[in-house]
């Protein structure tokens, strides 16, 4: 475990484990990920002080058997000699960062999410190999997430935006909501809107993720230019678009009614699509990998 924790880029997933149907880390692997200087004493105080934010489904003490067994699947041996250990299932984990005072939760709770968008990411590209299955799978998947973000929404003191309505020469309002909006993606950012140019350019170099711009204007020397210096963004023309939208982690869709690189000359809007249907109808549509 040890050896994972000191890793650059720790792989969450090596240390989720299914129990009871689903996916849960161990009190010990979260008390070493957050870095709590007594162990998992501090994970059962913070527990202990918000009850009532962890109810059964986030959180349960496993069974003797439950232990045996998970110790013989996985040579999880640390947690044999003191009482049973207790586990916490993906919505746990994320209530458990927003109650837990120490300076790296925020940054792994971060990572944890981004494994959960790599998994959708996955569940998408191979659906179409074994439909059935994968529909329920991902249908799962959509649900924890949907349930996750809602936590984290709620207790983040900053709101996050649903809708706004922006005045002729609400430069700086509208400028500054979609940098809001740009960040609030963990691993990937879809724009669509055929008057990308260098305005906007200027903005995404300067964010880290991977980033696709669909056009049917693209300055080729404008191009060409801004990918021999930066490797964030990649370029796709189509021409059967006449809205602009923005797609963070192929989950969360944005409409806007300026294109971006205009907000702010005229009244315009932008709102989030509530109905995640609206995400996946238009990722059908673009049919990109």
């Amino acid at each position: 475990m040890e050896e994972i924790i000191k890793e650059e880029n720790i792989n969450i997933e090596k240390i989720i484990y299914e129990v009871r149907g689903v996916q849960v880390m161990l009190d010990s692997d979260l008390a070493k990920l957050y870095e709590c200087t007594n162990g998992t004493k501090d994970i059962n105080k913070a527990v202990k002080r918000n009850r009532n934010r962890f109810p059964d489904d986030f959180y349960f003490q496993l069974t003797d058997s439950e232990k045996e067994e998970l110790w013989f699947q996985n040579g999880t041996t640390n947690n044999m000699a003191r009482t049973n250990p207790y586990v916490f299932t993906e919505q746990g984990v994320a209530m458990l960062a927003s109650v837990l005072h120490t300076n790296i939760a925020a940054e792994i709770s971060v990572r944890i999410m981004r494994s959960f968008v790599k998994m959708r990411h996955y569940i998408n590209f191979h659906q179409n190999i074994l439909p059935n299955r994968f529909f329920l799978v991902e249908k799962q998947v959509d649900e924890n997430t949907k349930r996750i973000n809602e936590l984290f929404d709620k207790f983040d003191p900053k709101e996050i935006l649903k809708e706004y309505l922006f005045f002729e020469e609400d430069f700086y309002d509208s400028y500054s909501v979609l940098l809001d909006i740009l960040n609030r993606s963990i691993e990937e950012i879809i724009i669509i809107d055929n008057y990308a140019g260098k305005e906007l350019l200027d903005i995404l170099k300067k964010i880290d993720r991977k980033i696709i711009i669909i056009s049917k204007n693209i300055d080729e020397t404008l191009k060409n230019k801004y990918e021999k210096q930066y490797n964030n963004v990649t370029f796709i023309h189509n021409d059967s678009f006449h809205d602009r939208f923005i797609i963070l982690d192929r989950y969360i869709l944005y409409g806007c009614g300026s294109s971006l690189k205009d907000m702010g000359k005229k009244c315009f809007a932008i709102y989030e699509f509530k109905d995640r249907i609206f995400t996946k109808e238009l990722l059908n549509e673009l049919n990109i990998n």
